[in-house]
């Protein structure tokens, strides 16, 4: 587009330049919250298990869900430096301040994101079982995320409808063809998978359970701890004191204990199905 065109639409080169930073930046984002979407979906169905033969990380999962907020905050960021003040202040990060309903539903989900992040640091101090519930808020901020950028597309131009359908159908695509094509190796360095190979049992949920802790993985983090305080125990030396055999009365705070290590330390062993 020319300088005149821009001229003659009212809207000068500084701010047109601005504008294309935050629809690149935009559309980024979108794609990347919709590859965190897939990631941690095929994560928690053990899909990238059965493809890849490995049990997937939640590092990888939290990589693409940093750069999403990351591309989310300069687009939210490039709005404040528009001659044309769109949003100034408050408004890029205060819901309906400044009248727009699609700028507040991507305001909400961008704060909700934030505050998701914020508490992920925070796993420590709360049972799984209650920061999960916390996590799950993140698939309102998606939605809403979806909503305000396909609203912000149709309201901007049919190129830009384009630009979204083609992110949103990439974004599963590019996921899979990952998993499929990468080798294992590949993925195992890069942090995403771990290096077992053998596949999960799976345990009667009413049978007793046998736990053990590989030393060599355990980092005394104390997830397990928070989540099975009368089966695990943290030393005032560092080493980890557990019980064995806890009895089938705490076998479900044992399996969020094991789900919650993030070293994939505890193992456990009962009857199969």
């Amino acid at each position: 587009m020319s300088v005149d065109v821009v001229l003659a639409a009212g809207i000068n080169a500084h701010d047109n330049g601005v504008r294309e930073i935050a629809a690149l930046s935009a559309r980024l984002a979108y794609l990347l919250m919709c590859l965190t979407l897939c990631w941690g979906v095929l994560t928690a169905t053990g899909w990238v298990r059965r493809v890849t033969g490995h049990q997937a990380l939640r590092g990888g999962h939290m990589v693409l869900a940093a750069f999403t907020l990351g591309a989310a905050g300069m687009h939210a960021s490039a709005l404040l430096f528009l001659d044309e003040r769109v949003v100034t202040g408050f408004q890029v990060v205060v819901p309906f301040m400044n009248g727009e309903f699609r700028h507040a539903l991507g305001i909400i989900a961008f704060d909700l994101m934030v505050a998701i992040a914020i508490t992920a640091g925070l796993h420590r101090f709360f049972r799984y079982r209650n920061w999960l519930r916390f996590h799950q808020l993140a698939y309102a901020a998606i939605a809403l995320g979806v909503a305000h950028s396909w609203l912000g597309a149709w309201a901007n131009s049919d190129v830009d409808r384009w630009w979204i359908a083609g992110l949103t159908a990439a974004a599963p695509a590019l996921v899979l063809a990952a998993m499929r094509a990468a080798p294992p190796v590949l993925l195992i360095r890069l942090g995403l998978v771990d290096g077992e190979t053998a596949p999960p049992e799976r345990l009667d949920k009413s049978a007793p359970l046998v736990v053990s802790v590989d030393n060599q993985r355990c980092h005394r983090y104390g997830f397990c701890q928070t989540e099975a305080p009368d089966v695990f125990h943290l030393r005032e030396d560092g080493r980890l004191q557990y019980r064995q055999h806890p009895g089938t009365a705490r076998n479900q705070d044992v399996r969020s204990a094991a789900r919650a290590c993030p070293m994939r330390a505890i193992q456990l062993t009962g009857v199969r199905r």
